[in-house]
């Protein structure tokens, strides 16, 4: 793997593969209400001399800092702030829910872990862009291993799993990529995990490689890796073009969103899957991918759904399994389409698609969404283009982090 990627290409795709557009007149924010709001992130540290020092060191630059990933396991709302540039003082956080409208972020497990300030780096948390809480209490940790990607690029550490305890905040287990994982442009800024909370022992991590399009699948029993590969993980060229917030760009970016349906009688699932740069829906059995000796190799075992239409680009997928709803953001309508995988199991286009929210102003770029365990989904907008290509005003509200009932957002819609 290179130390400087092609910036331009795939890192303004997996980075900005967080970005919402405008879709004109101000559309109403449906139901989700807003949970938390800031101008500017803010960090829990020790105390006022410990703030001022790091800011007299460089380590922390507030402006530097933005929020991208979410997940929520009991009280905690986890917050990811990814390194594009120097000064990001803690990578993983969490807010707790009851914690005001705009929380201080506290690092998780702690600041040591987040800290790149000095070598090694085998256990540190160098760069993270989502994160997933399994049913067995375990947060797994997709570390891209990449700092400061927009200044200057060094990479620290390969990219690597880190799996935390949440009900200890211990680290059980961190697992590099090995060098068949890794291709020239791969970049992984995905993490989905597959497990049944009385096998966790069987736990599968699915790590979308959106740059090289492929995907690599973490077997915990093993403790091994290997990659996947299918001509449906790479981009469409006619779904790369951009349009967002007011800038024009183009993104290469491949395998990004996966969700995952309810287990079948014969123990696995449907793992439903889109790159960026599409506008479809694709789908394969768990069967075939948790095998490794033919998961590259069962061309027809991979099915094409169909198209959500026009620019209908999404990033993040979640599929809750009470309604068999999946929620996908929207980047180019500033908002979260879904469609129903039960109602309409054998019929995937524009009209069996809806949007169940859009407001032009308070979910320009839905960057990542989740639904936790009372289907409530949750949804962070970061005005991620702005902060890439121009500048974030620090006297407006800049990020968001949304939610509401999924019951209450379908009501209605082509997807109840």
């Amino acid at each position: 793997m290179r130390m400087e990627p092609k910036i331009g290409k795939h890192f303004t795709l997996a980075v900005l593969a967080f970005l919402g557009l405008a879709v004109g007149a101000h559309a109403g924010m449906g139901q989700l209400k807003e949970v938390f709001k800031w101008k500017q992130v803010d960090f829990k540290l020790a105390d006022e001399a410990a703030r001022t020092a790091a800011i007299k060191s460089g380590e922390f630059k507030q402006a530097n800092n933005l929020p991208l990933g979410i997940e929520v396991w009991e009280d905690k709302v986890f917050i990811t702030v990814p390194r594009w540039k120097s000064g990001v003082i803690s990578t993983l956080n969490y807010v707790k829910k009851n914690s005001g409208e705009s929380p201080l972020l506290i690092p998780y497990p702690d600041l040591e872990t987040n800290s790149v300030s000095q070598a090694p780096y085998d256990t540190k948390i160098v760069n993270t862009f989502r994160v997933r809480a399994d049913e067995c209490d375990r947060l797994w940790v997709m570390d891209a291993g990449l700092n400061n990607i927009l200044e200057d690029p060094q990479l620290l550490s390969p990219p690597k799993l880190l799996i935390f305890d949440l009900k200890t905040d211990k680290l059980l287990r961190t697992f590099p990529l090995q060098a068949g994982d890794i291709k020239e442009d791969s970049f992984f800024a995905n993490i989905v995990v597959d497990v049944d909370k009385n096998k966790c022992d069987e736990a599968f991590g699915y790590m979308p490689d959106l740059g090289s399009y492929g995907l690599v699948v973490y077997d915990w029993k093993n403790n091994e890796t290997y990659r996947v590969k299918h001509h449906y993980f790479h981009f469409d060229p006619l779904a790369g073009n951009y349009h967002i917030g007011g800038v024009n760009f183009q993104w290469t970016d491949g395998l990004f969103g996966i969700a995952l349906g309810p287990r079948g009688d014969d123990g696995f699932r449907t793992m439903y899957f889109h790159p960026l740069s599409s506008t479809r829906e694709f789908a394969v059995s768990t069967k075939i991918i948790q095998n490794k000796t033919i998961a590259s190799d069962s061309y027809y075992q991979y099915r094409v759904l169909g198209s959500r239409g026009p620019d209908t680009q999404a990033t993040s997928s979640f599929l809750d399994l009470p309604s068999g709803v999946i929620f996908y953001t929207q980047v180019n309508r500033d908002g979260v389409g879904c469609w129903n995988s039960k109602k309409h199991e054998n019929e995937y286009s524009a009209d069996t698609n809806g949007l169940v929210s859009s407001d032009n102003q308070t979910m320009i770029f839905p960057n990542d969404l989740k639904v936790d365990r009372d289907s409530n989904l949750w949804v962070l907008t970061d005005r991620l283009p702005n902060f890439i290509y121009k500048h974030l005003d620090e006297n407006e509200i800049n990020y968001r982090v949304l939610s509401a009932p999924v019951s209450s957002l379908i009501k209605g819609t082509v997807c109840e």
